[in-house]
């Protein structure tokens, strides 16, 4: 697939940020900037781990939401991807993605008719349930299209959000999906989001060690009814290494790890380190636009530009500078010594990825100081 924009079709400040070719220096801010060779490692590292530990690894696209990035985590071997939303799904599989997990419930009837009409896009479709009274309209919904959807049982195995407790409730939800038409049981979401930024390793480990114990359960239970899971599926960036190992989960569904963002990089490794395997390589590009105060410099991306849920952003490789708060369309800096100057960019770590690539556009593919790559947020805004 071939999204590149023409060169004729670019026009700086107005729609694209960037030019192919162009100079890393001449990139308009503030927008979000990939180094591709940092992108290429992290994302050859998490699937190297994932063959290492014989699992498969099924990618979570709502971290980039780019089917161009998607495309290229699946060139390299991974086996699909997650979302959340149907119209998410929709976007990756007009662009070619081919296996495709919403995994979350989707219970709005017409939501549901959207989803029943994902295969005929030419993807696989896995959805996830929680509650009986879904199994029904998912099943009516498909056999109206004449689809089929294949279906994954939540369990809530500590987030305490979604999914249904383990065991037998999971035993009974998986036999009327069994039972119902154009459906098929494929196995588990067993997804601890709640342990994923724990910074200490030993209760990250414990947290995950529990959620391990009840899906092994419940798998064993399903195999005596009858019931093989194709997948068991959970894990992420803060616990793959947990769950890659189990012996009982065969899929991964992470997703920062292709970017990283500042509070992944405050999860702690068995050494009490910050984890270091994967590199941060999505950035916010932004320029000092006023310097009138001789201790602080102003910076073109404020709130409107990231999410600072999770903290604010970490200005890349300086110690000598520091992001201090924002506002809507301003960031203020620390500068006390008043090193930075008018149009000086610098890159910016966001505090947490996923909302942040949500607010833009375009993605700025940077190499050896050239813009290599001009990538859209596909799926931007699909929250539904």
């Amino acid at each position: 697939m071939n999204t590149q924009p023409k060169i004729t079709d670019f026009e700086v400040g107005y729609d694209i940020p960037a030019a192919i070719g162009m100079d890393e220096s001449e990139i308009q801010t503030p927008c979000l900037v990939v180094d591709l060779d940092a992108l290429d490692r992290n994302i050859d590292r998490m699937q190297h781990f994932a063959n290492a530990m014989g699992v498969r690894l099924r990618v979570h696209g709502k971290m980039h939401k780019s089917a161009d990035i998607a495309l290229l985590q699946i060139e390299k071997g991974a086996v699909g991807i997650c979302c959340q939303k149907v119209s998410e799904a929709e976007s990756f599989a007009r662009a070619g993605v081919k296996d495709i997990l919403v995994s979350n419930q989707v219970r709005d009837p017409a939501k549901i008719d959207r989803l029943a009409r994902l295969p005929k896009l030419g993807a696989r479709t896995i959805v996830c349930i929680d509650d009986k009274d879904n199994i029904a309209d998912l099943s009516e919904a498909a056999a109206r299209h004449g689809t089929e959807i294949e279906v994954l049982v939540e369990i809530d195995c500590g987030a305490g959000r979604c999914g249904v407790a383990a065991g037998e409730p999971v035993v009974e939800l998986a036999k009327a999906v069994e039972a119902a038409p154009n459906l098929t049981f494929s196995g588990l979401q067993a997804y601890q989001g709640a342990a994923q930024h724990v910074h200490s390793f030993e209760e990250r480990k414990a947290k995950i060690d529990a959620a391990i114990d009840m899906v092994r359960k419940t798998v064993d239970m399903l195999k005596a009814e009858g019931l093989e899971c194709a997948i068991v599926g959970g894990a992420g960036t803060g616990s793959y290494y947990f769950e890659g190992n189990s012996g009982v989960y065969n899929e991964m569904q992470c997703g920062s790890y292709a970017f990283m963002d500042a509070d992944y990089q405050r999860v702690l490794d068995k050494d009490g380190k910050p984890i270091s395997e994967f590199e941060n390589a999505l950035f916010i590009l932004t320029s000092v636009m006023s310097h009138a105060k001789p201790d602080k410099a102003i910076c073109d991306a404020g709130l409107k530009a990231q999410s600072v849920d999770s903290g604010l952003p970490v200005i890349f490789g300086r110690d000598d500078v520091k992001y201090i708060k924002c506002s809507d369309e301003h960031g203020v800096i620390e500068d006390p010594n008043g090193v930075l100057k008018p149009n000086e960019k610098l890159k910016l770590v966001p505090g947490h990825i996923d909302p942040t690539c949500n607010v833009h556009d375009w993605y700025v593919g940077v190499r050896g100081g050239k813009v290599e790559a001009l990538w859209p947020v596909t799926a931007r805004g699909k929250a539904y």
